[in-house]
C-alpha cells in the first residue's frame, strides 16, 4: 500500500537550498501546485547576506559598488552567465518578491538604494553585498564611520572569534576592540551552540541577563557588535530591546556555518511554504526519475525518507535546483563530472588537468567552479545536441554553468533570479 502512494502536482522542485526555496515561493505565489523534495540542510550554510553581484572580472578582482552596472558588463563579457540571460527587470522583480516574503516572515532586509554595501565577515574581512538583514545594518554604518566599537564573543562558541575579527579589522579600524564573556546559563567551560543560544535569547530573562553583562563592558560612544544570535524568530525586535537595555547601537555579524541566519531562513521557508500550499518532503530524496508518455515526470522517492510521505511525486514539470557538489546535484570521479538525477550533460573543462590551477588562491579562480548545466533562454537544460533535454524540465541555482558564485559574490542573485526565470517560463507554457 505504501509503495503505491503518489503525490500529484503541477511543479516538482528538487532541492531545498536558496534556489529551490525561491522556486517554490514564486510558483506558489502564482497559484501553481508545488511539491518540493530534498534536504534543507544546505540553506543552513547561508550567511543571511544577499549577494547580487560584487566582483567581475574575477582575475582583476574588480569590485562593483553598483551591481546593476556590473551585470551589464557581465552581459558583454560572459553572455552565458545565468545573470546575463535574465533581463534586469526580471532580476529586480525576483528580488522584490523574495524580499517581500522575507519581510512578511519576520526577516526584514536593508540596503542602500540600488547599491552594494560593505559588510563585516566572520573572519574580520569586508565584502560587498546587495542586501543584509536589518539586524546587521548598524555594522554598515559603523564600518563606514570607524568610530569606537566593541565586538564580543562567548566562551565555548567555536564559530566566532571576536579577538581574531577585531585584530583583522584593526588594520584599518583602530578603534575596534574585543571582549569575551560567559553566555547566560553556562559556566564558560563547555561548548555552546549558536542555535540553542539564539532560542535562549528569545526568553526575556536571558536577554536581560546578557544585557546586564554587556553594559559594563561598553565605553562611552561605542557601538556593539556580536555574533548573530538574537533569536530565530523576531530578531529585529530582540535587537531593539537589547539596544534599549545596553544604551548603544548593536549589530549582528554572521558566524561560520551553520549560522543562525541560515536557521532563520530555513525555519521561515519551512513554516510559510506549507501555509502557501507547497507540499514539502524535506526528509526525502529523489532515488530515480522517469518521463511518462504524457510528458509528466515521475520522481521515485527514497525509502529512507519520511515514511508518512509519498513513494513518488508525479508532476507536469520539474525545477532542478539540486546544487553542485555539496548539494550532490553534481558528482565526479577523477576524469569527469556528471549530473546525478537526470543524467544531463555537464559543461566542464575539457581535461582533468584544467580543473584546478596550480595556486589555490589564483585570482582567476578554478575552471571546475564553473562546471554545471547549460540551459536555453527558458532555463531548460540542454542535451548533447544542444536542444532542451525535456520540454518541461528547468534548472536554477548553483547547478547552472558558467558562473563562479563564490568569487563573484553572486550566489543569492543567481539562485533567486534563475528560480524566478524558470517559474516564469513554466507559467508561459502552462497558459
Amino acid at each position: 500500500m505504501g509503495h503505491c502512494r503518489e503525490c500529484e502536482c503541477e511543479l516538482a522542485v528538487i532541492g531545498a537550498g536558496m534556489a529551490g526555496m525561491a522556486a517554490s515561493l514564486f510558483a506558489s505565489n502564482r497559484g501553481i501546485t508545488v511539491a518540493q523534495v530534498g534536504g534543507a540542510g544546505g540553506i543552513l550554510f547561508a550567511s543571511g547576506l544577499l549577494d547580487l553581484l560584487a566582483v567581475h572580472p574575477i582575475e582583476e578582482r574588480k569590485v562593483w559598488a553598483d551591481p546593476w552596472e556590473g551585470i551589464e558588463a557581465l552581459r558583454d563579457d560572459i553572455p552565458k552567465h545565468p545573470l546575463s540571460r535574465i533581463p534586469a527587470s526580471k532580476i529586480r522583480a525576483s528580488l522584490a518578491e523574495y524580499l517581500a516574503f522575507m519581510e512578511s516572515a519576520g526577516i526584514p532586509y536593508a540596503g542602500l538604494d540600488e547599491k552594494n554595501v560593505e559588510m563585516i565577515t566572520p573572519a574580520g574581512t569586508c565584502k560587498h553585498t546587495y542586501r543584509i538583514p536589518l539586524t546587521m545594518w548598524n555594522a554598515v554604518t559603523a564600518l563606514r564611520e570607524k568610530g569606537p566599537c566593541l565586538i564580543v564573543d562567548f566562551h565555548g562558541l567555536k564559530e566566532f572569534n571576536a579577538s581574531l575579527l577585531a585584530g583583522t579589522l584593526g588594520v584599518h579600524w583602530p578603534l575596534v576592540r574585543s571582549e569575551r564573556l560567559w553566555f547566560p546559563g553556562t559556566d564558560g567551560t563547555s561548548r555552546v551552540f549558536s542555535r540553542h543560544m539564539a532560542l535562549s535569547l528569545e526568553k526575556s530573562e536571558y536577554l536581560e541577563t546578557l544585557a546586564a553583562r554587556l553594559k559594563p563592558l561598553l565605553r562611552q560612544g561605542e557601538v556593539l557588535g556580536m555574533p548573530a544570535l538574537l533569536g530565530l524568530h523576531g530578531s529585529s525586535s530582540l535587537l531593539a530591546r537589547l539596544e534599549e537595555l545596553v544604551g548603544a547601537p548593536v549589530f549582528e555579524i554572521p558566524t561560520l556555518p551553520a549560522s543562525v541566519p541560515g536557521f532563520r531562513l530555513k525555519e521561515a521557508f519551512e513554516r510559510h511554504l506549507p501555509a502557501k500550499g507547497v507540499k514539502v518532503f524535506f526528509q526525502s530524496k529523489v532515488a530515480g526519475v522517469s518521463a511518462e508518455p504524457d510528458g509528466r515526470f515521475r520522481l521515485r522517492l527514497s525509502e529512507e525518507g519520511d515514511q508518512r510521505g509519498p513513494a513518488a511525486v508525479v508532476a507536469q514539470a520539474v525545477v532542478l535546483a539540486s546544487g553542485r557538489f555539496f548539494g550532490k546535484g553534481l558528482s565526479s570521479d577523477r576524469s569527469h563530472v556528471w549530473e546525478t538525477i537526470f543524467g544531463l550533460p555537464v559543461w566542464q573543462p575539457l581535461h582533468r588537468s584544467r580543473w584546478h590551477r596550480r595556486d589555490l588562491l589564483d585570482p582567476r579562480g578554478h575552471e571546475i567552479n564553473q562546471a554545471g548545466i547549460e540551459v536555453d533562454e527558458a532555463f531548460r537544460p540542454l542535451d548533447a545536441r544542444r536542444r532542451p533535454a525535456f520540454e518541461r524540465l528547468f534548472a536554477a541555482g548553483s547547478i547552472l554553468a558558467h558562473q563562479d558564485w563564490t568569487r563573484m559574490k553572486c550566489g543569492s542573485g543567481v539562485a533567486i533570479a534563475s528560480a524566478y526565470a524558470a517559474v516564469e517560463a513554466f507559467c508561459e507554457m502552462r497558459t
